[in-house]
């Protein structure tokens, strides 16, 4: 059995309505990840610090405001920068269909816009960070 997942949940930008955040961040806990929220207003160096500090498994971007496509590959870059390109990054709010793509291109495992059953998030969730443990259990006993 493996320790509970971690997730910081953050609120990037200027956008200032976090209640979905804290919906998803209330819904995860319950599922049995431990959650990290960061509040409203954080840039995405403070984010990438939150991810660091706080050893988290995965990163949930919520955006309303739609600078997700400026906001989300800048996270992206700097958990890259900063040794942690191995988070887990999901994204949900008001997402375009046309921009998933391209955040998909950029490092996002999953977009989740309104209406998304918040029991399939945490179900999405853990199996992608099963997935990777598995991943990251073989390549360390191959190498052995």
């Amino acid at each position: 059995m493996h320790r509970p997942y971690r997730v910081v949940v953050a609120k990037p930008g200027l956008d200032g309505h976090d209640r979905g955040a804290k919906v998803i961040a209330r819904a995860l806990r319950d599922e049995g990840f431990e959650v990290v929220y960061t509040g409203l207003h954080q840039t995405p160096e403070q984010v990438v610090n939150a991810v660091v500090q706080e050893d988290a498994d995965a990163l949930g971007l919520s955006l309303l405001s739609g600078a997700h496509l400026t906001l989300v590959p800048r996270v992206i870059e700097s958990l890259a920068e900063s040794g942690r390109g191995d988070v887990v990054v999901v994204v949900g709010g008001i997402i375009p269909d046309a921009d998933i793509p391209a955040l998909k291109a950029a490092g996002v495992a999953e977009v989740f816009t309104p209406g998304a059953p918040l029991p399939s998030i945490g179900r999405w969730l853990a199996e992608a960070l099963d997935r990777r443990e598995e991943s990251a259990g073989a390549a360390g006993s191959r190498g052995t």
